[in-house]
């Protein structure tokens, strides 16, 4: 069964503005009619595959690639001209000529990328390898786009005859005009052509003194443009040359356009490819602009969007709020409630439009994780439906739509009814659209439908295959959020909207006394559930608040206390140094007295002296040490699991060690050569887990910073690359916008080199591209490439870091 999708519900849902986009990103004109005719697809498997590929264009699109289709023109008509034996224009062969020079980069440059892309890739596989065609086209031109002399050997004798005879005649004329007797009778001194003829400005007067054809006179008729008479015979040679010259340009014209002609159903098979793949890359760049995700749709029976939000309205660049729908296999109908003007369509139609592109294989504007059936129909009613030609009513041709609905509908269609039956007694309305939705349930079909009508609400307490949903009113602004609230019902707000809008308040009021007595029973339940629900929602928001602020005040007392405990590990280390510091002073007084006492010859009172002092002193400073070594635990804790080998950070010394052995609580270290010493396993912290990189000479990494700045400022041989752009066949002035932003792209990604392709040909486009390179603010220097490169037909290029 193929998919049914009304006239109508594209127009209710505006899925031609979905395709505008498309077409607005697309480079070529069959790649934008292929969008406007896309299909949609009927099984899971086309889906998947579709989807499938737009994930490869966009991963291209993420590493900032693209498809090099410039000068991809729609040559189908011309094409089709050449295989019934036409002549081609000298603009439609070069334009042949770049559209198979793009076959063949984007063959190339995809098939480059082909363990990524292998769905891209069996499409450009149609692309006509016809490069060698496309140089003999490119070779027969000149940049004006004028017939070259390298087009054939006689067209270039042909013109070279023509040339000699224009010169020919150019040397005589110049010599009568230095002849006074025949100048005094010329309006001016000069010569000129009309109709292919050399002529000279001769006074009418003088008509009858000068030998000659007249071939023209001004508009007054007082100068006559004369071929003299001895320039007649040079002048028909001239003009049989010319016309040599037209023959010979003809038969290249001729020979290409059959060189076209052969190849036309190659070159009309390429053309559907790129067609096909500026579709696909045109598909992913609307993605990422919309933001958009594939949901899971596979065997997926519950609805359940994540994050909606409306593609056209994110399309139009306006602030959304998105919203989470959801229905299950069991509550297949969602009534959406609430004030006018608050987003109850726009959820409608939000959601209807995403069915929509996922069946045409698009991504769709949703979170990670929702999930999407593929529905087989998709029926609308969305906005007025009078229709006066007909003599129907707006209730007339709302129910009218809903019997068509009800003969269309199948199991798993999705079903759309905006305000549904609304122009009509509320209590007769209610009792049409209730039997109405459980019809189309009873179907099997899904259904979203919007209400002001109390019953419809409260379906969802009576039924479990109903669910309800209301979109928000801030009583305090007076105005909606736009925001959906899954399992709750609204009110309509009238009175408040009302207000708004400027309604007197008098009448105003009145309307609300009037309103709490109208509603029956069920009215009035409602709207007292609704109140309770109203206040739980506001309590909740404040208790939601009051943990929020408690969350904040918990992290900042956390980080008062490491910052007191830091404080306070410094006071300390501060108070250890001070007392490691006295230590030596005293130890310095204990080598003096040690002096003294030596020159009185009392050993053992200076060696009693000497040990007591030594030991205050090594106690003082192994408490400095141990202080030192918790404070910077603080700030950089140790490592859970030291091994030996590792690398890791020795507060005392300030530096990177090398674990050699570990024992219970110590730690032999080594600080590079021959240092060794046995640590506290407290004094270590920040494993590394290799060595550290570490010049052998310090003052060597000054050296080799100076050597490097050299470097960059001095001309330096550049390496070939991978980082390529390939201009053959283009324009200079389309290589050159083409270099340009493959520069800029390079430059963006850090890319040191490039290697940029142009080929021989005439030298003008290598030129062109050196000069550009030239003054290039990206360029730091470039040269030709080498015989392994590609020769002369290449200039590798250094960027500038």
């Amino acid at each position: 069964m193929t998919v049914q999708i009304s006239q109508r519900t594209l127009e209710d849902l505006g899925f031609s503005e979905v395709l505008r986009a498309l077409t607005q990103r697309c480079r070529t004109e069959p790649g934008r009619e292929r969008v406007l005719s896309r299909p949609f697809l009927d099984t899971e498997a086309e889906v998947t595959e579709a989807l499938a590929l737009v994930d490869e264009a966009r991963f291209l699109s993420q590493q900032q690639f693209s498809m090099p289709l410039g000068g991809a023109t729609d040559l189908r008509a011309a094409v089709g001209h050449a295989e019934k034996g036409g002549v081609l224009e000298p603009r439609q062969l070069i334009d042949a000529a770049q559209l198979l020079f793009a076959f063949a980069r984007t063959r190339e440059a995809l098939d480059e990328r082909k363990e990524r892309i292998p769905r891209l890739v069996e499409i450009s596989k149609r692309l006509p390898f016809l490069e060698a065609m496309a140089r003999r086209l490119d070779q027969c031109f000149e940049p004006d786009g004028t017939l070259s002399d390298r087009a054939s050997p006689e067209l270039k004798e042909a013109r070279d005859r023509a040339r000699g005879l224009h010169r020919r005649i150019k040397t005589r004329l110049d010599e009568m005009l230095h002849d006074l007797t025949f100048t005094s009778k010329l309006r001016e001194n000069y010569y000129t052509l009309r109709n292919g003829r050399y002529v000279v400005p001769v006074v009418s007067n003088y008509r009858a003194e000068v030998d000659g054809i007249v071939h023209n006179a001004s508009q007054t008729g007082q100068t006559l443009f004369m071929e003299p008479q001895v320039m007649v015979g040079l002048g028909n040679d001239l003009a049989i040359a010319q016309s040599e010259v037209a023959e010979e340009e003809l038969k290249v014209l001729q020979e290409l356009s059959k060189l076209v002609g052969r190849e036309s159903t190659r070159i009309l098979e390429g053309l559907e490819a790129v067609a096909e793949l500026d579709e696909v890359e045109a598909i992913a760049v609307l993605s990422s602009d919309l933001d958009a995700t594939t949901p899971t749709f596979v065997d997926v029976k519950e609805l359940q969007l994540r994050s909606l939000r409306h593609p056209r309205l994110v399309l139009k660049g306006t602030e959304v709020v998105s919203n989470d729908v959801t229905l299950t296999e069991e509550a297949r109908a969602l009534v959406v409630s609430g004030p006018n003007a608050g987003g109850k369509t726009v959820t409608l139609t939000g959601v209807g439009l995403c069915a929509l592109m996922l069946r045409a294989g698009l991504p769709i504007p949703v979170g990670e994780g929702s999930r999407m059936p593929l529905y087989r129909s998709v029926h609308s009613t969305v906005g007025d439906t009078q229709d006066l030609s007909q003599g129907l009513s707006s209730f007339s041709g709302h129910v009218t739509l809903l019997r068509d609905i009800l003969a269309a509908v199948a199991e798993n269609s999705l079903v759309l009814i905006d305000e549904i039956a609304s122009d009509t007694d509320p209590r007769e309305g209610a009792a049409i659209a209730i039997a109405v939705l459980e019809e189309l349930l009873g179907k099997g079909a899904y259904v979203l439908v919007t209400t002001h009508l109390e019953e419809l609400k409260a379906l969802a307490h009576m039924d479990p295959r109903f669910l309800n949903a209301r979109v928000g009113f801030d009583a305090k602004r007076m105005a909606p959020t736009f925001r959906l609230q899954m399992g709750a019902s609204g009110q309509s707000s009238a009175i408040d909207v009302a207000a708004r809008v400027g309604l007197p308040a008098s009448v105003c009021e009145r309307a609300r006394e009037l309103s709490l007595n109208a509603g029956g029973p069920l009215t009035k339940a409602l709207a007292a559930a609704e109140d309770e629900r109203r206040k739980l929602t506001e309590e909740l928001e404040k208790a939601r608040i009051a943990a929020k602020e408690a969350e904040a005040l918990r992290a900042d007392l956390e980080k008062q206390k490491v910052a007191f405990e830091r404080e306070r590990k410094g006071r300390m280390m501060q108070f250890n140094e001070d007392v490691h510091a006295a230590s030596e002073h005293a130890a310095q007084e204990v080598r003096d007295l040690l002096t003294k006492l030596r020159a009185e010859q009392n050993e053992k009172a200076l060696s009693e002296a000497r040990a007591q002092l030594q030991q205050r002193a090594d106690e003082a400073a192994k408490r400095a040490a141990a202080a030192k070594a918790e404070l910077f635990q603080v700030e950089a804790p140790g490592p859970a699991n030291l091994k030996v080998g590792a690398w890791v950070h020795h507060s005392g010394l300030g530096r990177d060690v090398e674990i050699l052995e570990l024992t219970d609580g110590q730690a032999v270290v080594s600080a590079g050569g021959a240092l060794k010493m046995r640590v506290p396993t407290t004094e270590l912290s920040g494993s590394r887990g290799k060595k550290p990189q570490q010049a052998k000479f310090p003052d060597q990494k000054k050296g080799e910073a100076a050597l490097k700045r050299a470097a960059s400022a001095a001309p330096s041989q550049v390496e070939a690359t991978n980082f390529r752009c390939d201009v053959r066949g283009m324009r200079a002035d389309d290589a050159l916008a083409e270099l340009e932003t493959f520069l800029d792209q390079g430059m963006r990604k850090g890319e040191e080199a490039a290697l940029i392709i142009h080929g021989h040909g005439t030298g003008a486009l290598k030129q062109a591209i050196r000069d550009h390179l030239a003054a290039s603010p990206y360029i730091r220097m470039f040269r030709p490439g080498e015989s392994h490169e590609g020769g002369d037909g290449v200039t590798v290029v250094s960027l500038r870091g």
